[in-house]
C-alpha cells in the first residue's frame, strides 16, 4: 500500500483508511485480525487495536464476533475524481522525486489555505 511500514496506531489507521477510501479494500472485504496486523507491522497488539478502534469509530470498518473485521458498507470509495487527482499527484511527485512526506505537507498547506478562504 505504501513504501514505508507503519509503526504507530495513527500510521496504521492512515494506511487502512487510504486503502478503504481508494477502493483497494472494498465494501465487506475482511481485514486481518488485530493480532495478524500487529505481527505484520511489528507493533504491539494494543497499537493495532487502537488503529482498528479509530477506523470503527469513524464508520469505516465493522467488527462482528466470529465474522471478523470487515470494511463497512459504503465506506470503500471516495469519488472517482478525487482518486484520479490523488493518483495524478502521487505520480507527479514520484516523477519530481518529491517524498511522500513532502507531498503530504504540500497538500496540507494547500488544504488549509483553501479552507481558510471558504465562506462561512
Amino acid at each position: 500500500m505504501t513504501g514505508t511500514t507503519p509503526s504507530s496506531a495513527d500510521e496504521i489507521d492512515a494506511l487502512f483508511r487510504g486503502a478503504i477510501r481508494s477502493g483497494q479494500l472494498g465494501d465487506g472485504e475482511r481485514l486481518p485480525t488485530v493480532r495478524q496486523t500487529a505481527r505484520d507491522f511489528c507493533v504491539a497488539q494494543a497499537t493495532a487495536a487502537k488503529a482498528y478502534k479509530s477506523l470503527e469509530r469513524d464508520g469505516l470498518i465493522v467488527t462482528r464476533t466470529a465474522a471478523g473485521t470487515r470494511v463497512a458498507p459504503g465506506a470503500s470509495r471516495a469519488p472517482q475524481s478525487v482518486i484520479e487527482h490523488a493518483r495524478a499527484l502521487a505520480e507527479a511527485s514520484e516523477e519530481e522525486l518529491i517524498t511522500l512526506g513532502d507531498t503530504i505537507a504540500i497538500l496540507r498547506a494547500v488544504w488549509r489555505t483553501d479552507a481558510t478562504q471558504m465562506p462561512t
